[in-house]
């Protein structure tokens, strides 16, 4: 069923963001060197990895560690990147990894790879057995805002409670979060 829903969903917001997408793209394109895509290797369910694809709102030099660790990360933003990542249009492209099946609409958020600390302790709660998500339960409970440990304590929670509901629940506050810009790394 969730799967089926995933599906439903990332056709009909494609279909509906496809020239909003094609915008973005060739304003990252003409704003910035490099390409609009980002293709970033995430940890996946099971901690396999995969490729997941955003718009482009760092320049190409950019270390590959999460905004968190990064220092000076706002020296490191595309001219258009920060207006990106408060409106989230930058996850636009994730729509493809759902369509694929390397993702969910919600789950956790997939780690990069190199976040060991973050993959240990969700291995540890058993999140890894979840499919990662567009937005998840830690999502709405405080974003790029929350330390690693009480990140992995939703996730668990989310594991604990998943249910079509509780994903419907999920994706209504999302929307919330966006049209307010709460809880954004820039």
């Amino acid at each position: 069923m969730k799967r089926i829903f995933d599906l439903v969903v990332a056709i009909a917001a494609t279909i509906v963001f496809l020239v909003p997408m094609l915008i973005v793209a060739i304003v990252v394109k003409v704003t910035s060197r490099g390409p609009a895509l980002y293709w970033s290797e995430r940890v996946g369910k099971r901690n396999k990895t995969f490729r997941m694809p955003k718009f482009r709102s760092m320049r190409v030099d950019t270390p590959a560690v999460a905004t968190h660790l990064l220092q000076g990360a706002g020296g490191y933003l595309t001219p258009v990147g920060s207006f990106l990542r408060k409106s989230s249009l930058d996850e636009l492209p994730q729509l493809w990894s759902i369509l694929k099946g390397d993702m969910s609409l919600v789950g956790p958020r997939p780690a990069l790879f190199n976040q060991e600390d973050l993959i240990a302790l969700r291995t540890e709660r058993g999140v890894d057995a979840l499919r990662p998500g567009l937005t998840g339960w830690a999502q709405i409970n405080g974003r790029d805002e929350l330390p690693i440990p009480v990140k992995v304590e939703f996730d668990a929670q989310y594991l604990a409670r998943q249910s079509f509901l509780f994903d419907l629940k999920i994706l209504f506050l999302t929307c919330l979060k966006v049209i307010r810009r709460s809880g954004v790394s820039h």
